[in-house]
């Protein structure tokens, strides 16, 4: 029952946005549907009711009941296929333009699908549903029916406009926080990281002057990378490659043959748009906590694929894995920090999973769509 509820729950985040991908299935998606539109039913026909009131009888609102809730349901499922169908057809960049700033041409937009879906649905619930009890009393004439569609679909456009825009406004409130925020963690260096490379440079200066002038190379081009990079919103997928493959060839000059990694990304993934420093935390971790937690050598591999119209990342290593003992306990704040940038951005569409690899080690799996 939990689950079920759950489900109905992840069907009602987004219920009046257009998404490309949903992760409520299509019944949770058809029930929330049905609620709505029996919600809208029965607040018109207690408002009808009342307004009926006022001529000295209530029973405009009754005898209307039956065809009144059946015609919303029918205006419901059309709404609910012509907007299934606008999701599945339309580009992103379209489906991204209406969840964007709700402006003038998006609220005409919304007005006048929703004109044409109430029209559609009042016209086949009288051929569908005609035979109903009270349906022969209800006026389908166009003077008073087709004048009453478009001023409620303005109106109620005008409504949604203004909603949609304080909740837009809002949510850039939030995402400017949260950059901002992002910005100041970009900014830092972890100095344990800093001092440790440092004095690995300086160990290394009187008997191995060539490593040391690598390994000081090498942190070099990290720190270019990272402050080229806490510089801009977005970055190429590349250019986030790029500063991994500094961050683990400095830190295979430091660990020695104790570390290997390997970067494998198809030229779609490379060219994807995503916030900036999303990837070397995960990285930090799987050698952090699971390569340097262990005697042996071990191998961490970032891969990234584009696949059914999202960007799949992964760091997977082959260290103790999640459920060993930790001789290095974190505190959880690199992937959480991970997962509120995803929230931020992107909501329910990117998400970030942990789970253990096979035969051993640990796999970090982020998902995010292809637009921001």
């Amino acid at each position: 029952m939990n689950r079920f509820f759950n489900t109905l729950r992840a069907a009602r985040k987004d219920f009046f946005k257009l998404r490309k991908h949903r992760e409520a299935p299509s019944w949770a998606m058809w029930l929330i549907t049905v609620w709505v539109a029996l919600l809208w039913g029965v607040g018109l026909l207690v408002a009808a009711t009342l307004l009926a009131g006022r001529g000295g009888s209530f029973t405009l609102g009754w005898d209307h009941a039956l065809p009144f809730l059946a015609t919303s349901l029918v205006i419901g499922a059309v709404f609910h296929i012509v907007y299934t169908l606008i999701e599945r057809l339309a580009p992103q960049s379209f489906i991204d333009w209406t969840n964007g700033e709700p402006g003038v041409l998006v609220s005409l937009f919304f007005a006048f699908s929703a004109m044409a879906c109430v029209a559609t649905g009042l016209g086949l619930a009288y051929l569908l549903l005609g035979s109903l009890p009270g349906m022969g009393r209800v006026d389908w004439t166009p003077q008073r029916g087709w004048l009453s569609i478009a001023m409620g679909c303005l109106f109620f456009s005008v409504i949604w406009g203004l909603a949609a825009w304080q909740e837009w406004h809002e949510e850039q409130l939030k995402r400017q926080a949260g950059e901002a925020e992002l910005k100041l963690l970009q900014a830092q260096i972890e100095p344990h990281y800093l001092f440790n490379t440092l004095a690995n440079v300086r160990s290394l200066i009187d008997f191995a002057p060539r490593e040391a002038g690598e390994m000081l190379d090498a942190f070099t081009e990290h720190l270019r990378a990272s402050l080229s990079s806490m510089r801009a919103e977005l970055v190429p997928l590349d250019k986030e490659l790029e500063l991994v493959g500094h961050y683990l060839r400095l830190m295979q000059l430091r660990m020695g043959e104790r570390l290997t990694f390997g970067i494998d990304a198809d030229n779609d993934a490379r060219a994807v748009m995503l916030p900036p420093l999303l990837l070397q935390p995960l990285v930090e971790n799987a050698i952090r906590h699971g390569v340097e937690s262990q005697v042996e050598s071990g191998h961490v591999q970032v891969l990234a694929r584009v696949l059914a119209g999202q960007l799949h990342l992964c760091v997977q290593d082959d260290g103790v894995g999640l459920n060993a003992p930790k001789i290095r306990r974190g505190n959880g704040m690199a992937t959480e920090n991970i997962r509120q940038r995803l929230q931020s951005r992107y909501a329910s569409r990117a998400k970030l999973q942990l789970e253990p690899a096979s035969p051993k080690g640990t796999r970090a799996t982020i998902e995010l769509p292809l637009m921001p």
